[in-house]
């Protein structure tokens, strides 16, 4: 096989776990009237339609279907095993790529991150920020950073953070004009900060728990976000209750800026991990990144 069909089979796998040419061209670097060019000369070498193009998708069809589920893994092994090959020098390189909540970006990752890039100056890591269940195997992520309870049993797990308590906080403005709540019930009636889940696009039942008894609070408000830090931001302005993990009130609540509320049901979450597939597939700039995130001690 040439080099260039190697290229186009690797441009056709790029729209195919894509669905989108605009995102595959973005992804690869190149314009999207050039890529779609380059999938119809390969269907045309193949004498067979890879991809079924309309108007708000692109789905591969029943031979595109068949090349992505056994062309794909191998070409992806033989990546894997160029890039290992080539860390047997001294330098180490590559790019991983990670997606994670922005809790763990902002809190954890990037500052264990900083000093090994500025370390090993080949090195690259892309993170991209999601509160999705990602798939990381079918959207090509290296690690995924999620809650320990989130992760799949046949992922390799890696703590990366302790147990998290969650907090129920607002300013004492708020709570002095609106009233401090004594019971989950109490919620119905507050302006909560609430969180859209990417995966449903429903909103997120506030789990709570006072000893043994668990309830899920669907509560409502002015303001919904996809994201920890904005509802913090708007939990600071006085729009509402927020339910947000302790590491992220605290300093707030030690200033005085936030006060907690039932606290007597708010629970502790299992820490954040860094998951991967296989010890396989690892190499060696996977290994020192997941090295540098890890929880000491």
């Amino acid at each position: 096989m040439n080099r260039e069909s190697i290229a186009d089979l690797l441009a056709f796998i790029a729209v195919a776990r894509e669905r989108s040419f605009t995102r595959a061209a973005a992804r690869m670097g190149v314009s999207q009237s050039a890529l779609s060019h380059t999938i119809r000369a390969l269907e045309t070498r193949m004498g067979v339609r890879l991809l079924t193009r309309t108007t708000r998708s692109v789905l591969p069809t029943e031979a595109g279907e068949r090349l992505l589920e056994t062309v794909a893994p191998r070409l992806e092994e033989i990546d894997a095993e160029l890039a290992a090959v080539s860390e047997m020098g001294s330098r180490i390189g590559g790019t991983i790529r990670i997606t994670a909540i922005d809790l763990a970006v902002d809190g954890l990752i990037w500052p264990r991150l900083a000093p090994l890039l500025a370390a090993h100056p080949e090195l690259r890591v892309e993170i991209s920020t999601d509160y999705r269940m990602v798939d990381i195997v079918a959207e090509r992520f290296d690690i995924g950073i999620r809650w320990g309870d989130q992760v799949a049993k046949d992922m390799i797990a890696v703590r990366i953070a302790p147990d998290m308590r969650q907090t129920i906080v607002a300013t004492p403005a708020y709570l002095q004009a609106n009233g401090v709540p004594q019971s989950p019930q109490d919620l119905a009636r507050h302006s909560c900060i609430t969180l859209r889940l990417a995966s449903s696009g429903g909103l997120y039942a506030w789990e709570l728990k006072q000893g043994e008894r668990e309830m899920q609070v669907r509560v409502e408000g002015q303001a919904v976000f996809n994201g920890a830090y904005q509802m913090l931001h708007a939990a600071l302005s006085g729009t509402g209750l927020a339910f947000l993990p302790q590491d992220l009130t605290e300093p707030h609540l030690q200033a005085g800026r936030l006060q907690s509320v039932l606290a007597d049901w708010c629970p502790v979450f299992p820490g954040l991990h860094a998951y991967y597939p296989s010890r396989r597939q690892s190499s060696k700039a996977l290994a020192l990144v997941i090295d540098a995130i890890r929880l000491r001690g």
